[in-house]
This record gives C-alpha cells, sequence and structure tokens, in this order.
C-alpha cells in the first residue's frame, strides 16, 4: 500500500475504474452471446438483438475496453451470421 496521499487516492480510483471497465465488459459479452444464441434459435426478435449488441460492442470499442479491430471483427461475424 503507497503512503503517499496522490498515490493512495490513485489506488482508489483505478479500483473504481477497473470494477467499471469490468461490467462494461461483462455487459457487452452477455449482449453478444445473447445475440448469437436468437440468430441460432431463428427468433422473432433477432436483428433487435443483434443491433443492441453492435451498440454495446461500438460503445466498448470507444471507451478502449477492447480494439476497434477486434470490435470490428465482432460486428463483422455477428452481421455475416444474420445474413
Amino acid at each position: 500500500m503507497p503512503n503517499i496521499k496522490s498515490a493512495i487516492k490513485r489506488v482508489r480510483t483505478n479500483e473504481k475504474k477497473n470494477a467499471q471497465n469490468s461490467q462494461e465488459k461483462s455487459a457487452m459479452r452477455s449482449t453478444v452471446k445473447k445475440a448469437e444464441q436468437a440468430l441460432a434459435n431463428n427468433a422473432e426478435n433477432a436483428g433487435d438483438s443483434v443491433k443492441a449488441a453492435i451498440q454495446q460492442v461500438e460503445k466498448a470499442a470507444s471507451k478502449g475496453l477492447i480494439h476497434k479491430n477486434t470490435a470490428a471483427r465482432k460486428k463483422s461475424r455477428l452481421m455475416k451470421k444474420q445474413a
């Protein structure tokens, strides 16, 4: 544990941000899985779930949680399964 006040604050903010980023990333993964399941089951709301998943992926990429190429690959794969 750091002794300097600013370093202590930095540790605290890093822990908060890490928890927030983990939650965002987990939510993204969940929506992508739901979309893939909907596409596999030929559900009638598959289009909506794919749209929601793509939005989550773009949001994660814009925040820097995932690389932009990873986001592009995930979106491409979803669109390919949808077609």
